[in-house]
């Protein structure tokens, strides 16, 4: 044998072993591959439409950022079953505010997120210092908002909005590139026009996304880590940069960048830095995975799992806003059942049910792979009695799966 047949064979090897032991996390990226193009072949190419993909955005944000704080939660140990009800509740509390006492729009933002962390830091109180299960006291918040939004609104629909607020939900970001400049390179492509910022934001990223993960290899080598093999390494990133660029293609054909698109971004590079490169996150994930033993080691549990309900609180709330003003109108069904997609996205993302694992990345996956089955499904004329059992179907096989990869490790 060659030394270079032995080189490839050890190479091919490294990739293999890297892969069976990130199963899951290349598993889930693979299933939402898989899952897109079936939906883009069986719905005769609706699904990547750019209109459709900016739906599936505006659609699914209050779904990733609930499932954001979500993820903290059962990374805890604990979970929340109120999150939909409170989501509808501070909807409701921002209609009454805007439509019937005509307060600022700001004003009820502010308020809606103080309400927020309100709602969380009193169900919080109960389950962190109280001790009282975490399934008991959300059951409870969810019955009791579900009932305070039917009081609030007194079983009426109450809006529209202005347009002020509508723009956290259907709002984009206008291009700052004048038509001059934007015509000639929507010609090179066929195109009436494009929208230069979008592109330019996707091509940013993508630099960004190649900085950071050269920056993390080379600080992986000072300390003598052994990470990805690099073949794969690249592999990954063209793939990764190709589907940001390709979404930011379809995005800047229609309308170009959604507010949302830019909350919700933000706010998963937040979460995801801090809970892979905080101590805060770290001390998450020990008191998720032993509680007495991160108590000993002299974490404070007690304020850990207080502040997890008062930041999923907040969440919810500006969740609440923004769902709001998707709908222009707050109903007192608002947000019913939406806390099972939402623990459902962060289930098939990878977390596990008995805490301390589970990353923001894989939430955000496992929230886009239930948002396009729903919109797939929706275009396909599918019921929505049997989209809820093959959602189930999904979900339980995402669990089985997650439990099958622990066992062969064990």
């Amino acid at each position: 044998m060659t030394m270079q047949s032995v080189e490839t064979s050890t190479g091919g090897g490294e990739i293999r072993a890297y892969l069976k032991a990130h199963m899951r996390d290349y598993g889930l990226l693979l299933a939402l591959i898989a899952i897109m193009v079936f939906f883009q072949l069986v719905t005769g190419g609706t699904l990547m439409r750019p209109v459709n993909i900016t739906n599936l955005f505006l659609q699914n944000s209050y779904i990733i950022i609930m499932a954001l704080g979500m993820l903290i939660v059962i990374v805890s140990g604990n979970i929340d079953l109120s999150v939909g009800s409170v989501m509808g509740f501070v909807g409701a509390f921002a209609a009454v505010m805007i439509v019937e006492l005509h307060m600022p729009v700001s004003l009820t933002i502010a308020a809606s997120l103080l309400m927020g962390a309100a709602i969380g830091a009193a169900q919080g109180y109960w389950i962190a210092y109280w001790k009282i299960p975490s399934f008991i006291v959300t059951l409870a918040g969810m019955l009791v908002f579900r009932g305070a939004s039917l009081w609030l609104l007194d079983g009426q629909s109450v809006g529209p909005f202005p347009p002020s607020f509508q723009l956290m939900s259907t709002g984009f970001i206008p291009d700052i590139v004048p038509d001059t400049l934007s015509q000639p390179l929507a010609a090179i492509f066929g195109l009436v026009k494009i929208n230069v910022l979008c592109m330019g934001f996707g091509i940013a990223a993508s630099v960004a996304l190649v900085w950071m993960g050269l920056r993390a290899r080379a600080r992986e080598a000072a300390y003598g880590i052994v990470g990805e093999p690099v073949n794969f390494f690249w592999l990954r990133t063209l793939v990764v940069i190709g589907a940001i660029l390709f979404l930011c293609f379809k995005l800047a054909t229609f309308r170009g960048l959604p507010n949302v698109f830019i909350s919700m971004g933000l706010l998963t590079v937040l979460y995801a830095f801090v809970t892979q490169n905080t101590t805060i996150g770290r001390r998450i994930y020990a008191l998720g995975g032993n509680e007495k033993a991160a108590k000993l080691s002299g974490i404070k549990t007690e304020r850990l799992t207080f502040l997890a309900f008062v930041n999923m609180g907040v969440l919810a709330a500006f969740a609440g806003l923004i769902f709001a003003a998707r709908l222009n109108t707050a109903t007192p069904k608002g947000g019913y059942g939406l806390e099972l997609d939402v623990i459902a996205a962060v289930f098939i993302g990878g977390a596990s049910a008995s805490g301390g694992t589970g990353k923001v990345i894989g939430a955000v996956v496992g929230a886009f792979i239930m948002g396009v089955m729903n919109n797939g499904m929706s275009i396909m004329g599918i019921g929505i009695d049997y989209q809820q059992m093959i959602k189930g179907l999904v979900l339980l096989s995402a669990v089985i799966f997650d439990v099958y990869n622990k066992r062969k490790q064990a």
